[in-house]
Order: C-alpha cells, then sequence, then structure tokens
C-alpha cells in the first residue's frame, strides 16, 4: 500500500515552511521516526521525522521549495499499511453477512500509529459544521491549527485565526500600524537585494508588535561581582538563570502575562527561564524550564545543549515555549547598557553587558578600590508593573549577585 507522508502542523498559526535539505531519496528503506526533510518556519527550523515504514518511492519536494502544512513531501511503499488492509479485509470476509444488518454499532478496527498517522495528516480534521463556518468567512482551514483531540478543528479555532487576520498579527502588522515605502536606492549607488529568512523575518515582525504594543519602561543598575567572580564555575547566565526563578517568587507580578481583550492578568505558578541566542539566521529563544527544581550544574548542561541546538537549527517548537522571562546577554561581545525589547507575552526581560573593572567608593573603607561592575537592563511591561516595583526587582538580582553564600 502506498502512503503519502505530508508536511506536519509545526507550531501556532505557522502555515507554511522552507525546505532546508531534503534527508533521504528516493529507493531508501524509511524506519518510523526517522528524519525526512529539514524545514525552516517563521519560528525554528527543525527535521520532520516520518510516521511510516517502507521504501520511499517518489519525493515531491527538494531544497529550496516552500511548502505549507498538508503538502505531500514523499511517496511510501508502506508493508505495514497493506497488512493491516489486508488483515481488515480477511477480517470483514468471515463475519456473517447478517450481523451488519442488525448491528446498530460500527464495526471499529485499530490501526496502527503509523498509519493512524498518515491517514491523518492528508486531510484537515474538522466537522462539516466548522468547514461551512470557514467557508462562510472565507477562511481556509490548512492555515488553521486545531485546539481538539489530533489537531481536530473548532469553530473557536476558526474564530481565534480569523481574529488574528483582523488584527495584523499574522501579517507581523500591529493593529493601526504603517508600512513606509522605501525609496530606489539603486539611483545613489550599486545594491544587492536578499530575501529574509523566516526566522529573521518573524523576529521582525514579533518584536515590531511587542514594541508597538506593550508601553516599556528600562531601569539600568551595575551588580559588584568580584565576589562572585572568585568562586563561580559557571557562566553569570547560568547563575542570572537561577537568580531569576528566585527572584519571580519574590515578585510575582513579574512571572505574569496580561491579556488585554479579556481585561485579566495571568499569574504562573511555573518558573520557565528563556535565553536569547543568536545563530545566523536570526534570534531564537529555548526555555529552561522548571528551574526553581534544578541546580547550577543541571541548568548549565541544559544551557549548553539548547544553545547548540539553536545554532544547529535543530530546536522544536515545544523548547521555545512556556518562557515566563528571558534574559538577553550581550557580555560576549561588549556594550555598556541597551534596551532589550519585551519577549511578549512575558512581562520582563533582562539585559546583560560585558563586566569592567572600575573604581567604586567603599564607604566602609572610606576610599575607592577597584570593583568588577556588571551592567544590567530590565525591561517590563508598565501596565503591569510599576517604576518602584521594577527597581525594587533590580535590585534583588543585583543583591543576590553581591551576596554569593545568599545565592548558594
Amino acid at each position: 500500500m502506498e502512503v503519502t507522508l505530508t508536511c506536519p502542523a509545526l507550531g501556532e498559526h505557522i502555515a507554511s515552511a522552507h525546505i532546508i535539505k531534503v534527508l533521504v531519496k528516493e529507493g531508501d528503506l524509511l524506519k518510523l521516526e526517522q528524519s525526512v526533510v529539514e524545514v525552516e518556519s517563521e519560528k525554528a527550523a527543525a527535521e520532520v521525522p516520518s510516521t511510516v515504514e517502507g521504501t520511499i518511492k517518489k519525493i515531491f519536494v527538494k531544497s529550496g521549495d516552500v511548502v505549507k502544512v498538508g503538502d505531500p513531501l514523499l511517496l511510501v511503499a508502506s508493508e505495514v499499511a497493506t497488512k493491516v488492509v489486508s488483515e481488515v479485509a480477511k477480517v470483514a470476509e468471515k463475519l456473517p453477512p447478517q450481523k451488519f444488518a442488525h448491528t446498530h454499532a460500527p464495526m471499529v478496527v485499530t490501526l496502527p500509529k503509523e498509519v493512524l498517522q498518515s491517514q491523518h495528516s492528508i486531510a484537515t480534521a474538522a466537522a462539516p459544521s466548522v468547514r461551512r463556518f470557514a467557508r462562510e468567512i472565507g477562511i481556509d482551514l490548512k492555515f488553521v491549527t486545531g485546539s481538539g483531540v489530533q489537531g481536530r478543528i473548532s469553530i473557536e479555532d476558526v474564530k481565534s485565526y480569523a481574529k488574528n487576520i483582523h488584527q495584523g498579527t499574522s501579517q507581523g502588522t500591529p493593529q493601526g500600524g504603517i508600512k513606509e515605502t522605501l525609496p530606489d536606492f539603486s539611483k545613489w549607488g550599486e545594491i544587492t537585494t536578499e530575501p529574509m529568512s523566516a526566522i529573521r523575518k518573524k523576529t521582525a515582525e514579533h518584536l515590531s508588535y511587542a514594541w508597538s504594543t506593550i508601553p516599556t519602561v528600562t531601569q539600568f543598575d551595575k551588580a559588584d561581582i568580584t565576589q562572585l567572580e572568585q568562586w563561580r564555575s559557571v557562566t553569570i547566565t547560568t547563575l542570572l538563570i537561577k537568580v531569576l526563578a528566585a527572584a519571580l517568587k519574590q515578585f510575582p507580578k513579574f512571572n505574569t502575562s496580561i491579556d488585554m481583550d479579556k481585561n485579566t492578568i495571568i499569574s504562573k505558578k511555573f518558573y520557565n527561564v528563556g535565553v536569547a541566542v543568536d545563530t545566523d539566521r536570526g534570534l531564537l529563544v529555548p526555555v529552561i524550564k522548571g528551574v526553581d527544581q534544578k541546580n547550577l550544574a543541571t541548568i548549565a548542561s541544559e544551557l549548553q545543549e539548547l544553545s547548540t541546538k539553536a545554532k544547529e537549527r535543530k530546536l522544536s517548537m515545544e523548547e521555545m515555549q512556556g518562557g515566563c522571562i528571558t534574559i538577553s546577554n550581550l557580555g560576549g561581545v561588549g556594550g555598556t547598557h541597551f534596551t532589550p525589547i519585551i519577549h511578549s507575552p512575558e512581562v520582563a526581560i533582562l539585559g546583560v553587558c560585558r563586566s569592567e573593572m572600575q573604581s567604586v567608593y567603599v564607604q566602609s573603607e572610606g576610599k575607592f578600590v577597584a570593583r568588577l561592575m556588571l551592567p544590567l537592563s530590565l525591561s517590563y511591561d508598565h501596565r503591569v508593573i510599576d517604576g518602584v516595583e521594577g527597581i525594587r526587582f533590580l535590585r534583588w538580582i543585583i543583591s543576590a549577585l553581591e551576596n554569593p553564600l545568599l545565592l548558594l
């Protein structure tokens, strides 16, 4: 039996992706969960695994192609699927014909997961009423992500997608936003033009939305990390991940998200910290989950693993979701202070620059001494957090860094 392997749903509101590389060839024996193509969507790069076993008969895509959710990728001759169909046929032949006339319950046949997944990927799961509603308002269900069992699409999913389009968030243009027409630069000299990568495009859209919709305040300060530097065995980023999780417990307003549509504030009882990672395709933000339950060694290991996956295009969508607050560390490059843009729907982000030796007056010693100072920038959503709360939060972080024993 031949099975068509299609492009799966890649994440909420992601309708298409670029094929970066085809990882198999025609005639290959395909295994379950084997990666078949590497794709780059608006939010991340990922490898698409096979949901069926068999021999690859035809490949429908090539590097550089743009595919939509549901588009065919491979045609696979699957012995497993053939056997299942054959067994179902044998069972049906043995059933007495009159059984069908008197039974009121449908015959249920349990198929292997790979067959179910392949069949499910061919068609969009939605009730006739949902399909009719989508047609009436002009929405293509191929672009809608279902929230139900096995991705089944509800009327609420269609309404949500339509609302996003209406507000411009699907195109990355905030409500009320204006696009400016650029001049013809070529009349002043030679130019070259290249398309944005999918991730760079999504980053630009996301940050533009955050910048234009979130009233942001940024406060600056410095932490004296002279003592900390003498004993630390992990990176400053690792330490800050742990400190931020503790700070969120002390200042719960920083662990919220705001829903302006419903005029509610969502408080979170988990402590996940995102870390901005610079890649050759743009900025990605993997998330360390459950930081409050992990020690520094575990956090350091996970941070290294996620950073490597980000640079190698192997981050999954799940690994970039669920953040409560984000760290953007430019210390490896330089700078003194900067104003980081909040990673919506979070309400705060901590910017870190390069530490440097400075002459600081120590009152207890009555003189100026050389101290290693770490510049910090805290941006926060003024709709949720007031200025005095912002500086208290930042000073709490600084106090933790300046007292290593307290940090331990």
